[in-house]
């Protein structure tokens, strides 16, 4: 299991949050203006959505599929070309390199190399990243020891179980010491005792300073972990709030129930 919950691992990077390459800065740790995106095929996905997320938030985004939470996480991970509006990460461009090192995400598909190792994983990902060769085995070695992975060190990801691949997906986000980390659907699929070590995890991560931005269909885990939670539909904002906000305003006895009458809309 995840070794950190009884270690001191810190984990956020080595910028300070208010001051970034000598020029002090106050800025949230995540901003879209105005943020379009419409595809090839006419789809729209997102239109004029705005959202501000605090910097060291733990900040939930709800949806059903196809609401625009994946368009989203693209934008801000410059992995699509925005048709109009802005995405700034810590106030610089989402699509500039600094931004891209500030930003680490956990995908919710595995996209593991299957020709790679645990240890290659993590040291291919730290070297896109800038990292020097000595620094990246030892950040490599730190992550395998967090997530419990030193017995699989030298395996490859086709014969790791499920939960072992949640877990490289974790640490490869990890590795680069990001300041924002996406967490796109952490724990699905995985057995319950793994949820409730990811879930310790992330809570430590997220009070040794790193903003989190989570995405999940499992509504009780953004009502556990999240401190505020944005809900959207077909690519627009209907709601923000606390749980315990979101339940009042709609009257509802849990988070369940407010997601139900709100997509109702």
């Amino acid at each position: 299991m995840c070794r950190s919950f009884t270690t001191t691992t810190t984990c956020t990077s080595g910028y300070g949050p208010a001051n970034v390459g000598g020029v002090y800065r106050d800025a949230p740790a995540l901003e879209l203006k105005g943020l379009t995106k419409r595809y090839d095929d006419g789809t729209l996905a997102v239109e004029n959505f705005d959202l501000t997320v605090p910097d060291g938030a733990f900040f939930g985004l709800l949806g059903p599929n196809g609401a625009g939470k994946t368009t989203l996480i693209s934008a801000i991970c410059n992995l699509i070309r925005i048709t109009s509006g802005e995405a700034l990460v810590f106030g610089e461009p989402a699509r500039s390199l600094i931004a891209r090192s500030w930003v680490g995400l956990a995908e919710q598909e595995i996209n593991l190399d299957r020709f790679l190792s645990v240890r290659e994983t993590l040291l291919y990902h730290g070297g896109y990243f800038g990292m020097e060769r000595a620094e990246a085995e030892a950040r490599a070695d730190e992550m395998i020891d967090v997530f419990d992975l030193g017995s699989k060190r030298d395996t490859r990801a086709p014969k790791l179980s499920g939960g072992q691949r949640r877990r490289l997906l974790l640490a490869r986000a990890l590795m680069h010491r990001p300041r924002l980390v996406i967490l796109d659907e952490p724990t699905a699929g995985v057995d319950f005792e793994l949820r409730m070590e990811l879930w310790r995890y992330i809570r430590r991560l997220h009070s040794e300073g790193t903003t989190i931005l989570l995405t999940t269909h499992y509504l009780e885990e953004a009502e556990e972990l999240c401190e505020e939670i944005a809900l959207i539909r077909g690519g627009r904002l209907i709601a923000r709030d606390s749980a315990g906000g979101l339940r009042e305003h709609y009257g509802a006895a849990s988070l369940a129930d407010v997601y139900v009458k709100a997509m109702a809309g």
